[in-house]
């Protein structure tokens, strides 16, 4: 039940993540918060299948480090990616 809790802060951090890349609106709502659910989720799996206790602080440290580690690139990924797809189809189509 304890990933419960990894599931949450994974979530957490993907919605401060979410809002404190600036375009959040180039994004959906939830991909971020679901890829560090996501991402949370899969390292206390991992953790917990090689033998590592919930007395130990690695599936703990790992619930927070991994979800800042791969929400916060992936936020700034998916906006550049974006944005400069939104520039080529305004040129391509002639707008602005």
């Amino acid at each position: 039940m304890q990933i419960l809790i990894a599931l949450i802060l994974g979530a957490v951090i993907g919605i401060a993540a979410h809002f404190q890349v600036h375009h959040r609106e180039t994004r959906g709502a939830a991909v971020i918060p679901m890829l560090g659910t996501v991402s949370a989720g899969i390292a206390w799996l991992a953790l917990t299948w090689a033998g590592i206790g919930i007395d130990s602080p690695w599936p703990w440290l790992s619930a927070v480090i991994v979800p800042a580690a791969v929400c916060w690139p992936a936020a700034l990924a998916l906006t550049k990616i974006r944005l400069a797809r939104d520039a080529r189809e305004k040129t391509a189509l002639g707008i602005g």
